[in-house]
């Protein structure tokens, strides 16, 4: 049986809803109080035991390479000072086991076209696609609940979660078979339809795990607006052949992507931050809202 050891972080995108500040900086190293998005996900992969971590980089974006690589000016300045505390916080951003592999994608073209280029490191085996703009607080890490589901049933599994009619349009929806509410078996998938024809407010967000067959139907698909390559499409394909599975996760999604979404993290986050929850709960309370 083989197990879910690489995890492809599809990170090229240029972050134009966060603009000016994505200019010169990956919208995934954004932090959330002293954590940068990016860090939060590849977290969430270790725990559900991923030890390769495959970046899908592209143009400006060294500084998710740089933060996951050894600082060794830094080390020795916080270590010269006797700064411990941060001096293990800098080393353990990345533990010993894990490897960290980039692959530069030229043009942004697509979700899947990003995944795509992860196939000459993870063709041939199950792998996890996850993005960091979606911040998901679960207990236990959503991938981990995943990993589970796709040991247990041997096939693809994407995580989804239930969103207002109205919104179906920002997101891949699926239609299922089976009991609601539990994991489903997946019968459609379509990518941001209009609410009138959405098949249902079940909507896959930034968390994957997909077999190796998908790299042979996203080589098939034709491009569509803008050129690009829609994962959602070449899922939609893979379902005439195998078995997919909805498996709505346990925890707390934020959209990261987008500023409200960003804000709200933010505060969830530092409520329970153990350095700043106790001032900023009480910050919080003063304000006048």
């Amino acid at each position: 049986m083989q197990k879910v050891t690489k995890a492809v972080f599809p990170v090229a995108g240029l972050g134009s809803r966060f603009l000016p500040a994505t200019k010169a900086s990956p919208k995934e190293m954004m932090p959330v109080v002293d954590k940068p998005l990016i860090q939060y996900a590849v977290e969430e992969a270790v725990a559900a035991g991923i030890t390769d971590m495959v970046f899908i980089t592209g143009r400006s974006k060294r500084a998710i390479e740089d933060h996951f690589d050894k600082n060794y000016e830094l080390e020795a300045e916080l270590e010269e000072r006797g700064k411990d505390e941060l001096l293990k916080i800098v080393r353990e951003t990345v533990p010993r086991h894990i490897n960290c592999i980039y692959i530069r994608q030229a043009e942004a073209l697509g979700l899947g076209h990003a995944v795509l280029c992860a196939e000459p490191v993870a063709g041939g085996q199950p792998f996890a696609v996850m993005l960091a703009d979606d911040l998901i607080d679960g207990e236990p890490p959503v991938m981990r609940q995943m990993v589970d589901v796709f040991n247990y049933n041997r096939c693809s599994v994407l995580g989804v979660q239930t969103v207002p009619q109205a919104e179906t349009r920002q997101y891949g929806i699926v239609a299922t078979e089976g009991p609601c509410g539990g994991i489903q078996r997946i019968t459609a998938i379509v990518e941001k339809p209009s609410p009138e024809k959405a098949p249902s407010n079940l909507a896959v967000v930034g968390r994957y795990i997909l077999t190796p067959r998908i790299f042979d139907h996203l080589r098939r698909i034709q491009p569509g607006a803008g050129g690009e390559i829609q994962l959602t499409d070449a899922i939609s394909s893979l379902l005439a052949e195998e078995a997919v599975l909805a498996y709505p996760f346990t925890g707390t999604r934020y959209d990261c992507g987008s500023k409200l979404g960003y804000l709200q993290a933010t505060i969830a986050y530092g409520r329970k931050h153990p350095e700043v929850a106790e001032a900023f709960e009480r910050y919080l309370k003063s304000l006048d809202l």
